[in-house]
């Protein structure tokens, strides 16, 4: 191998010396390819809480804070038996409640709620709106102790749930994990931070529109009244 490379510098030398053009891929010489982009969070301004009251959107919502002093079990989880999984604190439990109240006081129609099968999960979206329908999807489930292949239908799944076409005056609101956006486009929102898609023709289907985190609740309602 460093025979290899040293005969590739010497053939740059000599390129370079005759005038010619030297185009070698940076990786042949041992060097690491450009790092790539680092995501950018865009913060939700009163104007997106606008265009979410006309409906066409996916709200991908990160469940409440959890309590990192249980973990989920090693051995894995039993969707059964809550006891297996990190469940939320009393502190996830209350911003859960107060998300839930947010959206409504946005006037943000809610149609169709699809959440992952984790109790943490669907503890978030009982307290959030409680009473509400909702659809356990187990293609939402927690990705970050998956393989690659175990994560494949679960990462098309909510490309999919991101890319369909929502009908005007509602929106479509998935509750699930970190992880799985992270596998998606390189994003981990913070616990019980809202992240807002737009459905479209591009190559991926989707659009990162804005998020807003918990704490963005009181400072955009208001400014959303003035």
């Amino acid at each position: 191998m460093n025979h290899y490379r040293a005969a590739l510098r010497i053939m740059v030398l000599l390129l370079c010396l005759t005038g010619l053009p030297a185009i070698v891929h940076a990786d042949a010489l041992g060097k690491p390819p450009p790092a790539a982009a680092k995501f950018v969070e865009i913060r939700a301004t009163p104007q997106t809480l606008e265009q979410l009251r006309q409906g066409g959107f996916v709200l991908y919502l990160r469940h409440g804070f959890t309590d990192n002093s249980k973990g989920d079990r090693p051995s894995g989880v039993d969707l059964n038996d809550c006891a297996t999984q990190r469940p939320l604190s009393p502190a996830g439990v209350k911003v859960a409640a107060q998300v839930g109240d947010a959206i409504r006081q946005a006037k943000i129609p809610i149609g169709e709620i699809r959440v992952s099968p984790l109790c943490r999960v669907r503890d978030t979206v009982d307290q959030a709106f409680p009473g509400v329908p909702y659809t356990v999807d187990n293609n939402l489930m927690y990705t970050a102790n998956f393989t690659t292949a175990e994560k494949a239908p679960i990462i098309a799944n909510t490309r999919k749930l991101l890319s369909a076409p929502v009908a005007a005056g509602t929106n479509r609101l998935l509750i699930a994990h970190a992880p799985n956006i992270m596998d998606l486009i390189g994003y981990f929102p913070k616990e019980a931070t809202l992240v807002i898609f737009h459905p479209n023709k591009s190559q991926d289907g989707f659009e990162y529109i804005a998020s807003i985190p918990p704490g963005q609740w009181a400072d955009l309602l208001q400014a959303a009244t003035k």
